[in-house]
């Protein structure tokens, strides 16, 4: 059996789809933990967590910022459904360290009318924004 040299990486969001590409190597925020799909991949389907999806085309590493969802991998194919993802490029610096913020400010307080799982998700979130635009920037 040959295996594959590419994957193709589709990844999509409710509104749109933000990339059909042609890639080496994909490595994925799973909500267990980070893993990578080279080609020849075993077939997996796993919920997405938050963080970095980062993909290399062979001539350059692309970042991306992933929020939940789902994601079906096959030897030639990785087709990521996310709740919200995000382009590190678009991203907001100032807008996401202010959410960032803000999370952590409620964190602090003793209120137990907060809620803390959603502060928690509010801080990883701004964080992998963040996370995503630091890597593109540094690649």
């Amino acid at each position: 059996m040959n295996l594959p040299d590419h994957l193709t990486l589709e990844v999509a969001v409710p509104e749109r789809l933000l990339v059909r590409e042609t890639v080496k190597q994909v490595q994925i925020p799973a909500e267990g933990g980070y893993f990578g799909v080279l080609p020849g991949h075993a077939p997996l389907m796993s919920k997405l967590g938050i963080g970095v999806l980062s993909f290399d085309n062979g001539s350059r590493t692309r970042y991306m910022s992933i929020h939940g969802g789902v994601v079906e991998v096959l030897p030639d194919l990785v087709r990521v459904l996310a709740d919200a993802a995000e382009w590190a490029e678009e991203i907001d610096i100032k807008r996401a360290e202010e959410a960032r913020r803000r999370a952590n400010d409620l964190l602090q307080r003793h209120d137990m009318e907060i809620n803390v799982e959603r502060a928690v998700k509010a801080v990883e979130r701004a964080q992998a924004r963040l996370d995503a635009s630091q890597r593109a920037k540094a690649a």
